[in-house]
């Protein structure tokens, strides 16, 4: 069964809607792409060109491209970045399905329509009235709860009877840091943590020459990134492992984003040197005024060193001496990001379906599946308990 998706043409002043179905389409775009996404609300690293077209290139799977671009006189005006999932009857999903480049286990965060900003209020109308005919299944995951445009194309859809779906799925964790200097960042953090730090850090160049490496170069870039791997899967193979990088795809992505955010001047990622020897790695990015912590590694001979604490540590004082606003933590609450974070903010997912029998089938369909692996973890967990 061959998933279609055509647009319904929209009607408005001057407003028309392009559909990007093959990758040469997809490469064109990429300077108005940028200069649109720098003019929008949703501005973050991960709806650049650079981090969803590597996407496409190595985790796309068995989607298809459906890019939707509004155009006010020839201009982009804001993008719908789709792409769409075939039906399956053997997974229970009679209806294509429609997402957000992007989603799945590499964790792009901050998912969503990209809007030039003015025209919000046309974007959401158009897109409202290309979708509202189709017969497919929109899910769209990793949300910005509360400031989305995508929340705003879900409510008027909704008011045409489809079927609306939101659930809270994750936290992402965050430090402000505008005009904050290192030493009164510091004082904000619980006194036992500062201490823990302070000590930890003394006691490193005590015993150690101590030296943070930012990679500059490509082939530092490329040591530094298979290192990173390296000692994520190494801290986490005795603990059940962890789906960072745990398949070509994910390893393929990542090696080639890092040169693209290296060229872009985004990349952060250091490595840890004691005495030379790399002991802790920080994979992260510097877009605009946002450092995205994305992944870290450390070699476990360095445990007790608490060189993972330490690189966190040094990596937030580096986002503030270069000017940084905010440090994200991105989604997950692991415990330790608590020790550094004192706010977050809510990650959602929108499931839309079609008016009619279908529809109802697709919903009650996904219910299931999804209660079956709430389930299934259960029984894990106590499992292995």
């Amino acid at each position: 069964m061959t998933a279609t998706f055509t647009t319904t043409p929209v009607d408005g002043p001057g407003i028309a809607v392009e559909r990007i179905a093959d990758v040469p389409g997809f490469e064109a775009l990429r300077d108005e792409w940028s200069e649109l996404l720098e003019a929008s609300d949703s501005d973050c690293l991960f709806l650049t060109w650079e981090w969803l077209s590597t996407w496409w290139k190595h985790l796309a799977g068995d989607r298809r491209l459906a890019i939707l671009a509004l155009r006010h006189g020839g201009r982009l005006v804001a993008l719908a970045p789709f792409g769409l999932r075939p039906p399956s009857l053997s997974r229970r999903r009679p209806l294509p399905v429609l997402e957000f480049l992007g989603n799945g286990c590499v964790g792009s965060d901050y998912l969503d329509f990209i809007v030039r900003a003015g025209y919000e209020s046309e974007a959401r109308r158009a897109f409202a009235s290309g979708l509202v005919n189709e017969r497919l299944v929109l899910s769209w995951t990793q949300l910005r709860r509360g400031s989305c445009a995508a929340a705003g194309v879900a409510a008027d859809l909704g008011a045409r009877n489809w079927s609306v779906s939101e659930t809270v799925t994750n936290t992402c964790p965050f430090i402000p840091l505008a005009g904050m200097s290192w030493e009164a960042y510091l004082a904000t953090l619980g006194a036992e943590h500062r201490y823990n730090f302070n000590r930890k850090f003394k006691r490193l160049n005590r015993d150690y020459s101590v030296q943070l490496e930012q990679a500059h170069t490509e082939e530092q870039c490329r040591e530094s990134i298979d290192l990173v791997i390296e000692l994520h899967n190494m801290r986490w193979r005795d603990r059940g492992g962890s789906d960072a990088f745990h398949t070509p795809g994910l390893v393929a992505f990542h090696r080639e984003f890092s040169q693209l955010a290296l060229k872009r001047g985004w990349l952060r990622l250091y490595v840890l040197r004691l005495d030379q020897k790399p002991a802790a790695c920080l994979y992260g990015f510097l877009y605009g005024r946002t450092f995205y912590f994305y992944q870290s590694g450390f070699d476990s001979a360095y445990q007790k060193q608490s060189v993972g604490l330490v690189s966190m540590g040094l990596s937030i004082k580096s986002a503030i001496e270069e000017g940084a606003e905010e440090y994200d933590l991105l989604h997950g609450n692991e415990e330790y990001k608590s020790h550094w974070s004192r706010q977050s903010r809510e990650l959602g997912r929108l499931e839309l379906y079609p008016p009619g029998g279908v529809g109802s089938i697709c919903r009650r369909s996904a219910e299931l599946e999804r209660a079956s692996r709430r389930i299934a973890r259960r029984v894990l967990s106590r499992m292995f308990a």
